[in-house]
C-alpha cells in the first residue's frame, strides 16, 4: 500500500518547511505549491494526492480557489483549511463549501497529524463503501435479473423510474418470481441508496413478535424488554424499508403501518414519545389484496397508502423465452462456485422445461439446476436427466380430432392475448372493470397488460 501524497499550498517557504518537518517523518509524500495557480496545475496533472492542505490567503487565487479545483477535479479528495487570525469566518465558509476542516495558526503539530489521519480514513471509508455499493449493484441490481422477455422488460423499466421518486411502491406477484430481487433492485438505483435497505418477511415472525420487531419497544415494555430495541422502521431510517408479505400483517399492526405512512412516526411499545422516521416503503405480496380487503383481513386504507405504484412479477410460464437465460446463469454459477460439469442443455430437455408450468416459478428452477448439478454426471443435460415430476406434468401437444386448434389461426400468444383484451375493452365500452371481469383477472392485471400492448381504453 502506497504512502498517502499530500498536497501542500503555501505561499511562505517558512511554513512549506514547516509542513515538511512535520509531516514527513511520519511517512506522508509531499508535492509543495508556492501558489494557487501552482497548486491547481499539480491537480491537473497529478492523479495520486490523497489530500490538500492549503492557505486560504495565497496571493492571486485564493485558497478557496484551490476548493473549488479540487472539488471539480478530484471531488473526493478531502481539503484541510489553514487560517490566521481574522479569517476564520472565511475558513468556515469553505467548509460550508465542502473542505474537510480547518485549523488555525499557529499550527499544532500533534492536531495536525490527528486531523489529517482522520480526514484520509473518512476518504478511505467512502471509497470502501463505493466499492461495497458496486459490488451489491452486481449482486442485486436490474443486471442481476436475467430476462429477454418484453414483459420482464417493461417491469424493469417501470421499476428504474419510480425508483427515482420516493413513492411507496407495491410488487405483487406469485411466490418464486423475484419481488425480493427486483426490490432490492430499485433500492440500489434510487436516491436512497446511501441509506440502509431493511428486510422483513412479514409471514417468517410470530404474529405476538412482528409489532415489536417493526416499531421495536422500550425497556420494560414487556417481562423480557431488558433493554430498548430499535424497530425495522428505525433500523431504516433515511433507507428502504421492504415489507415481504405484507398481506400476513395482523389488523393491529397494519393501523400502526398505516401512521407510519401517514405521519412518518414510529412509536415503540411501551413507549411514550413518537420517533421520526425518514424512509421509503416497499411492499410485496403473492396474495390478492382487495380479496383480503373483501374477507376483512385487510384495511382498505392501508391498501391505498401501499398501492401508489404497483409492480407485477409475471409468473415464469407467461415468459417461457426467460427460462433459457436464466438456465444459462445458474449452471455458470454452479460452475464457478462448486466446480458443476454441466455447461449446456439439449433443445428436446429445453422445451420440456418451456412446456412445464413451473408454479415455484424462478426458485422452483434454481431448485431443479442444484438437483441437475448432484444427478446429471455428463456436461450436456438431457430429457432424460430432468427430474420425473417435472417430465410427467410437462404437457404434450396433442388434440382430439373434433376439437378446433388455435394453432390453426396462425397467431402467435402475444396477438391473441392483445386480440382478447381489445375485445373485452369495446364490449365493456372502456370500462377497465367489467372488461377485467370479462376476461377473469384483476383489474391491476388488465392495466398492465393494456400498457405492455399500448392499448388504451376506447372512447365511447
Amino acid at each position: 500500500m502506497h504512502a498517502p501524497t499530500l498536497l501542500i499550498v503555501d505561499d511562505e517557504e517558512r511554513m512549506r518547511r514547516l509542513f515538511e518537518l512535520v509531516l514527513k517523518p511520519v511517512g506522508y509524500q509531499l508535492l509543495l505549491a508556492s501558489s494557487g495557480d501552482e497548486a491547481i496545475r499539480m491537480l491537473q496533472e497529478q492523479d495520486s494526492i490523497d489530500m490538500i492542505i492549503t492557505d486560504l490567503q495565497l496571493g492571486t487565487l485564493s485558497g478557496m480557489d484551490v476548493l473549488e479545483a479540487a472539488h471539480q477535479q478530484a471531488p473526493d479528495v478531502p481539503v484541510l483549511i489553514v487560517t490566521g487570525y481574522g479569517t476564520v469566518k472565511s475558513a468556515v465558509e469553505a467548509m460550508q463549501k465542502g473542505a474537510y476542516d480547518y485549523i488555525s495558526k499557529p499550527v499544532d503539530n500533534e492536531e495536525l497529524k490527528i486531523v489529517i489521519a482522520r480526514a484520509l480514513q473518512v476518504r478511505q471509508l467512502a471509497r470502501d463503501n463505493r466499492t461495497l455499493r458496486a459490488g451489491l449493484q452486481e449482486q442485486f441490481g436490474f443486471d442481476r435479473i436475467v430476462s429477454v422477455s418484453k414483459e420482464m422488460e417493461l417491469v424493469k423499466r417501470l421499476a428504474k423510474e419510480v425508483a427515482q421518486t420516493d413513492s411507496t411502491v407495491l410488487i405483487t406477484g406469485e411466490s418464486g418470481t423475484g419481488k425480493d430481487l427486483l426490490a432490492r433492485a430499485i433500492h440500489l438505483v434510487s436516491p436512497r441508496a446511501q441509506g440502509p435497505m431493511v428486510a422483513l418477511n412479514c409471514a417468517g415472525i410470530p404474529e405476538h413478535l412482528l409489532e415489536s420487531e417493526l416499531f421495536g419497544y422500550e425497556k420494560g415494555a414487556f417481562t423480557d424488554a431488558k433493554k430498548s430495541k430499535p424497530g425495522r422502521f428505525q433500523m431504516a431510517d433515511r433507507g428502504t424499508l421492504f415489507l415481504d408479505e405484507i398481506g400476513e400483517l395482523s389488523l393491529t399492526a397494519q393501523a400502526k403501518l398505516l401512521r407510519v405512512l401517514e405521519e412518518h412516526v414510529v412509536e415503540p411499545l411501551g413507549g411514550v414519545r413518537s420517533i421520526p422516521v425518514d424512509l421509503r416503503v416497499i411492499a410485496a405480496t403473492n396474495q390478492e389484496l382487495p380479496d383480503l380487503i373483501k374477507a376483512g383481513r385487510f384495511r382498505l386504507d392501508l391498501y391505498y397508502r401501499l398501492n401508489v405504484y404497483q409492480l407485477r412479477m409475471p409468473p415464469l410460464r407467461e415468459r417461457p423465452g426467460d427460462i433459457e437465460p436464466i438456465l444459462t446463469q445458474f449452471l455458470d454459477r454452479a460452475r464457478r462456485e462448486r466446480g458443476s460439469r454441466i455447461k449446456s442443455i439439449t433443445q428436446d430437455a429445453l422445451a420440456l422445461l418451456k412446456a412445464y408450468p413451473w408454479p415455484g416459478n424462478v426458485r422452483e428452477l434454481h431448485n431443479v439446476v442444484e438437483w441437475l448439478t448432484i444427478t446429471c454426471k455428463q456436461d450436456t443435460i438431457q430429457p432424460e436427466h430432468l427430474p420425473a415430476s417435472l417430465t410427467a406434468a410437462a404437457p404434450h401437444p396433442s388434440s382430439s380430432a373434433g376439437t378446433p386448434s388455435l394453432l390453426s389461426l396462425g397467431l402467435s400468444v402475444e396477438e391473441v392475448e392483445k386480440a382478447m383484451l381489445q375485445e373485452a375493452l369495446t364490449k365493456s365500452g372502456g370500462n377497465v372493470s367489467e372488461a377485467s371481469r370479462l376476461l377473469k383477472i384483476t383489474r391491476n392485471t388488465l392495466r398492465y397488460r393494456m400498457a405492455k400492448h399500448n392499448l388504451s381504453q376506447p372512447q365511447g
